[in-house]
């Protein structure tokens, strides 16, 4: 194996001697990279955005933007790195010296003040303004459509940077006004080329070791060897408690470039999602074709997190409050494990045996989720949280329900944020099915729903809260589904 190096704004670097733990962010800036900020060490900023040549959806290649704060440098060994420098001097197409458009832009129309939170708007920004989809359509009516531009810019690229002084219109405006990538863009014409190719790591320093091997088989024989490895995708919530708690791993195990965690297949009686797909790429490619995940999606965390977080990763941790384990509990879904042995599959509802515990065994990994079909037609994904976006739930509740004939025939709920682990509202289900889709119903239903789950108190929400929200949910689907199944 080579030593592992990153390609930064089109120039090899070394990871060494940087420790295996040693985030992107700080391995940029040990180089003078010092555009890329940390604002958080979360994740919920963007002062630290950065963007990765990654598998294209439309392209071979994509631009794509992650919280360089989150990811661990060798991670990314092997791939190609722009930073907000970098923009300026690999894709602006003029003498050198020249601003990028978006840099331009966000100059030209006041969005920048501070200038703490700009290079990782400007780099979120860019990402948008690469999207090989992205094009420009009549202008919306006044007071409609405010969160996509005339140029086809989707302002949710932007949900997960933070600005504090500037205010977000600027902002905004720089994004609507941006155009086309110019003729000689060096990084638009890098979409028509393949991405890296992923590559085997092996990085051992200070007692630690940072490994990638290239096939499923070589690292579920590895994972049986070291049980005890910590095993990272998108590292968006292994990140987080290295840098905020000082968490340390004596083994990290990356599985989030196996051929075998990243295919996605649509077959008669189900759709199997590979664990290693990040949210975006499941979200791009099923292009709507599961609507409860076309729900979830825009509600998980930000683009920036999408981009790296995987349902194998959200599944992984065990999370009681982690926004697709209720989503994929409605849809009755199971979970694919994988040893050096062979391969199991468990119902989503079985996988659950305590806080942060499943019945996953050592040595063994998620290969993939699978969703039965048909899918029930009446469906909804309710978050309920502080903020709009890039945020936790205080509940989240999914609902699946066939109705036909004015009667519900079936019903599946998931609930996260009201137990020790996400849970099937199985008392509201039986009380639904078999019955009309009327109001009485309904009511009736609610009130069992309110008391599912073990809700606590916490800095989030109360118990009561959360207890009243289940059966407010609840009523809120009916309300908004009451004319759409009507016989």
């Amino acid at each position: 194996m080579t030593a592992p190096r990153i390609t930064v704004n089109g120039t090899e670097a070394l990871i060494s001697p940087a420790a295996p733990h040693t985030t992107v962010l700080d391995f940029l800036r040990e180089r003078g990279l010092t555009g890329t900020k940390e604002g958080c060490a979360e994740g919920e900023c963007g002062a630290c955005a950065i963007l990765v040549a990654r598998p294209g959806t439309h392209e071979p290649t994509d631009w794509v933007a992650v919280n360089a704060c989150l990811l661990p440098a060798a991670a990314l060994d092997g791939q190609e790195v722009v930073t907000s420098e970098g923009l300026a001097t690999v894709g602006a197409s003029g003498p050198p010296g020249t601003l990028h458009p978006v840099q331009e832009e966000m100059a030209v129309r006041g969005g920048s003040q501070c200038g703490y939170c700009t290079p990782g708007f400007v780099c979120s920004m860019a990402a948008e303004y690469y999207r090989p989809d992205r094009c420009a359509h009549a202008e919306p009516a006044e007071g409609t459509d405010p969160e996509h531009g005339p140029n086809g810019f989707d302002l949710h690229a932007l949900s997960g940077n933070l600005c504090r002084c500037t205010g977000y219109r600027p902002i905004r405006d720089a994004a609507f006004a941006v155009g086309a990538p110019a003729e000689g863009d060096q990084l638009a014409q890098r979409r028509a080329q393949s991405p890296p190719a992923p590559v085997a790591t092996e990085y051992v320093r200070d007692g630690s070791t940072f490994l990638r091997r290239s096939t499923l088989g070589e690292t579920l024989r590895l994972l049986r060897e070291r049980p005890d490895a910590v095993v990272v995708a998108g590292s968006t919530d292994w990140g987080v408690e290295v840098n905020i708690r000082a968490r340390r791993a004596d083994c990290v195990i990356a599985v989030d470039r196996l051929p075998e965690l990243r295919e996605l297949r649509v077959g008669s009686d189900a759709v199997e999602i590979g664990a290693a797909l990040t949210l975006t790429e499941i979200e791009r490619r099923l292009d709507g074709r599961v609507p409860l995940l076309a729900e979830l999606f825009p509600q998980f965390a930000s683009r920036l997190i999408r981009n790296g977080a995987t349902l194998g990763g959200n599944l992984g941790t065990g999370s009681p409050i982690g926004d697709s384990p209720p989503v994929l509990l409605a849809l009755e879904a199971s979970v694919v494990l994988a040893d050096a042995d062979g391969e199991r599959q468990v119902p989503l509802a079985e996988y659950f045996t305590g806080y942060r515990q499943s019945v996953r065994r050592p040595g063994e990994l998620i290969r993939a989720v699978r969703v039965p079909l048909p899918l029930s037609p009446v469906v909804a994904f309710h978050k309920i949280a502080k903020r709009r976006f890039d945020d936790i739930s205080s509940v989240a509740v999914a609902f699946a329900l066939d109705v036909e004939d004015g009667i519900v025939r079936k019903a599946r709920i998931g609930l996260g944020g009201v137990a020790a682990t996400p849970i099937r509202a199985l008392t509201t289900e039986e009380a639904l099915e078999g019955r009309p889709w009327a109001a009485e119903t309904v009511e009736a239903a609610a009130r069992v729903l309110r008391a599912e789950g073990t809700p606590m108190n916490d800095q989030r929400a109360s118990a009561a809260y959360r207890s009243a929200m289940l059966g407010q949910s609840l009523l809120k689907l009916y309300a908004q589904t009451t004319e759409a199944v009507s016989p």
